[in-house]
């Protein structure tokens, strides 16, 4: 198991973990799965400061879609482009140049008994370049150091 699953040494511990280096990209932590027979799953939200929160669609459920905080977005806008471009017929498509986002799951058996399912986005950049820019410029929020949050009710 990697050190990034490590990091958390009680399935209650919901802290930033580093995230993990791939090839031009990052695998990251942002949610654990708790499974308790008999209930729907519940799920806790990891702390970490690169992408939205999963949003709830219903009770029993949860849409995985995989979206970067406003001010990233910004970022990644400046320096590869908007997220979609028309192509010759006007038609919408994703911009290449944008990394790519994967969600995956891995099972994890905590000493307590709890079990649970460590849900993890695996993010890739196009070329080395965009990569080493992205870790730059984010390289505390990809080090789970915490950072300065926003205060939602007045934006500082």
């Amino acid at each position: 198991m990697s050190d990034l699953v490590h990091a958390h040494s009680q399935a209650t511990v919901v802290h930033a973990v580093p995230a993990e280096w791939l090839d031009r990209g990052f695998q990251l932590l942002v949610l654990r799965q708790y499974h308790v027979e008999g209930t729907p799953p519940a799920f806790a939200w990891i702390d970490q400061r690169l992408l939205r929160t999963p949003q709830r669609l219903s009770r029993h459920g949860l849409f995985f879609a995989n979206t970067f905080l406003p001010e990233v977005v910004a970022w990644l806008s400046e320096q590869l482009g908007r997220p979609s471009l028309r192509d010759a017929t006007g038609r919408s498509q994703r911009n290449p140049r944008w990394p790519t986002m994967r969600w995956h799951g891995k099972n994890r058996s905590w000493p307590d008994g709890t079990c649970t399912t460590e849900w993890f986005v695996d993010v890739g950049f196009q070329d080395v370049a965009s990569w080493i820019a992205f870790q730059r410029r984010w390289q505390e929020r990809l080090s789970g150091i915490e950072g300065h949050r926003p205060d939602c009710a007045n934006g500082t």
